[in-house]
């Protein structure tokens, strides 16, 4: 569900002797249980995010047409991904990971609790607040589960696969709890007994994920001295592969113009005039910079920042049908898919825990699978290729579903199918294209070519965001040309992908 990212940079490193949870330093047990708690909450109001925007004001809603809320749900899904970019800058600069971990955490429980309150501007404050907050905490656990371990140690990897499982633990268990309060029927009936209006649900929900957040913080906060080694305010020293990057007065102005430049068009074309100039003015802004600041390669080091550009293409195709189940995915789990059993009607959230576990049980699975074929396992644009035919053929699956409703509602295992083939999709591309990334860039530009990679996964998530539109008239010829729209789109990216392999494998430095 989540990449985890590896990063280095702590003045004081615990020692290797420490295995005091199941063989791993004692400090993995706190980020592990923060980062589930935090995925909890993030998972959670993700889960009904799109339905409580779609819902009328009847059903306790906001009552935003599908255009409106898609362009809501895209700007903030894609904020989540490039917010952690400033976040890891502050942390680095200002705060110190540890720190920057314990706002983040702070800022996202205050959004949800924001969300708690039936206001409209209490739900854009929390959004706001959530998507701050992420930035600041995503990153930064991530790199001081890094900092955990020493160079060498062989536990490193082991220690990034447990934490891993915390994310999709929190990603499980999530849409199952916030699910219940918001839809269920039963819940309903209960907090009408009580005195409270049943339509006030869907906050209990955001509150509920407050809550998983708050429990997060506290227990990272008891367990800080696990953590006193790691996540301290770096040192300010000069590093010559910080040194070496050089943001001069060029790669300003290009930014600078990128993003104006995204900003007057978003401006100008979008329904929301604010809203849709953000996101454009920010890719605008970071595609200056990568202008700017790569102008200068040759040799190697351009031909590795080429092939991550090349893949950077083929992430966000893969991203723009995986980041759909918040989205078009979840509105056919509710309009189109039977929630149904033996007489019972179970929330339509529920259906987004289902990518965690078929992510917690495949993992380990996949891990099997690449160590054991080693030398002759695919390249990584091979497994690219693989990822984007799993995304399509999963999207081949609900255009053939969408076929069906015919006004009514389909079985339940074409979504579950729909997401064993996503998941499959992302254990073949997700974890390689992280790997592939940290593998190729210039020593001096790793943080520059990691900010690439969650650009793509925002720009990905963004346009996913914008597929809720496609449900405006619940109109079935719209939806079944748009689902097969993308599969197709994804199976000729695979095949793209397939004929620009050998050309990939010769512009990878032999080192790489």
């Amino acid at each position: 569900m989540s990449t985890a990212i590896d990063a280095t940079g702590s003045s004081a490193t615990p020692p290797s002797g420490d295995r005091g949870f199941f063989g791993h330093p004692r400090g993995l047990s706190t980020l592990f249980f923060t980062e589930m708690w935090e995925r909890f909450s993030y998972y959670g109001m993700r889960a009904i995010l799109t339905l409580y925007m779609t819902k009328t004001l009847a059903e306790g809603g906001l009552g935003f047409d599908e255009k409106y809320a898609s362009l809501i749900y895209a700007t903030y899904v894609s904020s989540v991904w490039y917010l952690p970019l400033i976040g890891g800058w502050l942390a680095d600069k200002i705060f110190g990971a540890r720190r920057a971990v314990l706002i983040g955490g702070i800022v996202i429980a205050c959004g949800h609790y924001s969300m708690a309150i039936n206001t409209q501007p209490n739900f854009y404050a929390g959004l706001i607040l959530i998507a701050c907050g992420t930035g600041l905490l995503k990153p930064n656990i991530s790199a001081m589960v890094g900092q955990l371990y020493q160079q060498g140690d062989e536990r490193r990897d082991a220690g990034f696969s447990i934490f891993y499982m915390g994310i999709n633990l929190g990603a499980f268990l999530s849409p199952i709890v916030v699910g219940f309060l918001a839809q269920a029927q039963w819940f309903r009936h209960f907090i009408t007994s009580l005195g409270f209006n049943p339509n006030s649900t869907w906050h209990w929900g955001f509150g509920a994920a407050g809550v998983g957040m708050t429990l997060g913080l506290l227990q990272y906060v008891i367990g800080r001295d696990r953590l006193r080694a790691v996540g301290t305010k770096p040192q300010r020293q000069q590093r010559n592969t910080e040194r070496a990057v050089n943001f001069d007065f060029v790669t300003l102005g290009l930014a600078v113009f990128g993003g104006v430049t995204g900003a007057a068009l978003g401006f100008y074309f979008g329904e929301a005039r604010f809203v849709s100039a953000l996101f454009p003015c920010v890719v605008g802004f970071f595609t200056g910079h990568l202008i700017g600041t790569t102008r200068l390669l040759t040799g190697d080091e351009l031909k590795r920042v080429l092939v991550i550009f090349i893949l950077f293409v083929f992430s966000i195709l893969f991203w723009m049908t995986y980041e759909q189940a918040g989205s078009s995915l979840t509105l056919f789990a509710d309009r189109l898919t039977r929630t149904t059993v033996f007489g019972w009607q179970y929330p339509s959230s529920w259906f987004q825990s289902v990518p965690a576990v078929f992510v917690i049980i495949l993992a380990p699975v996949f891990a099997a699978l690449w160590q054991r074929l080693g030398v002759r396992q695919p390249s990584s644009p091979g497994k690219f290729t693989y990822g984007l035919i799993f995304a399509g053929l999963a999207f081949v699956l609900v255009t053939f579903a969408s076929m069906l409703t015919g006004g009514g509602r389909v079985s339940v295992w074409w979504l579950i199918g729909v997401y064993f083939l996503q998941t499959l999709g992302e254990l073949c591309l997700s974890p390689v294209g992280l790997s592939t990334v940290t593998k190729l860039s210039p020593g001096r530009m790793v943080g520059l070519m990691m900010g690439v990679w969650f650009l793509s996964i925002s720009i990905g998530s963004y346009i996913a965001g914008l597929t809720t539109r496609l449900f405006a008239g619940n109109a079935q010829g719209v939806l079944t040309r748009a689902f097969g729209m993308f599969a197709v789109i994804t199976l000729i990216a695979a095949l793209v992908l397939a004929l620009l392999t050998p050309l990939i494998k010769k512009l990878t430095p032999r080192s790489a």
